[in-house]
């Protein structure tokens, strides 16, 4: 019907499972699989996968970020490779970036989630892996903040905020930080107060001392506080 009518079908990969018709372009969610898949069948595909395409996931930590199910980070964004090894380019017309809207209520809501992470996939999705740099990125999209600040533009600036892994041992706890963003200072307090950058620096992975039932924990760049602070407690 839909040939007749002059008409292409395009669908998710759930499509693969009860056999393509021949003109079908198939759009690859649940991971690059059924991408691949498709491509060595001959069919278009576009590259959409949750772990690198999905804007209604978290970007920062869950405790200061709107409400939803599952984690993609900026990173995670700009380490998305559209084209596999194995599959021909000319199969694969693009990627997508998917900003599912069940739980985003407004539209300052949604540009939130919009950027930056849009900025990184276009810049995978328009170059060429070999003139990629997740450094270099970094300043091309601060440009871009002060271009959203002036037009009033609601934006995200999770990927300065510290990532802290808390691992239990032995009735102890470790505590691991990091953050997407190179060269970022980070600064921790275990006493429940506010730590700025004259409170203990980060350098490495740091026990609990006894008594201590939570860090927080923050990120400066130049002397000045540039991520939220991020309190995490022991459960």
């Amino acid at each position: 019907i839909l040939m007749a009518k002059g008409k292409k079908l395009i669908g998710w990969d759930e499509n693969l499972e009860g056999g393509l018709a021949p003109e079908a372009t198939v759009m690859s969610w649940r991971g690059m699989s059924g991408g691949i898949k498709a491509a060595k069948m001959g069919h278009k595909v576009v590259m959409t996968p949750t772990q690198h395409c999905y804007l209604d996931l978290y970007q920062g930590d869950p405790a200061i970020e709107p409400q939803t199910y599952s984690m993609l980070r900026l990173r995670d964004c700009y380490n998305f490779e559209p084209v596999p090894e194995g599959v021909d380019p000319g199969l694969v017309l693009g990627g997508q970036g998917n900003l599912w809207t069940e739980s985003v209520v407004t539209l300052r809501h949604a540009e939130y989630m919009t950027w930056p992470r849009s900025l990184a996939l276009a810049e995978v999705l328009w170059s060429s892996a070999d003139k990629r740099d997740w450094n270099g990125f970094i300043p091309r999209m601060e440009e871009h903040f002060e271009r959203f600040d002036k037009a009033e533009i609601k934006y995200a600036r999770s990927a300065y905020d510290p990532i802290i892994t808390i691992t239990p041992y032995e009735g102890k706890h470790f505590v691991e930080i990091e953050t997407e963003i190179e060269g970022l200072d980070i600064f921790y307090s275990f006493d429940e107060s506010y730590p700025d950058h004259f409170y203990p620096k980060y350098e490495e992975g740091i026990w609990f001392p006894p008594g201590a039932g939570s860090i927080r924990v923050v990120t400066y760049r130049g002397g000045k506080q540039i991520g939220r602070e991020i309190r995490r407690v022991i459960e």
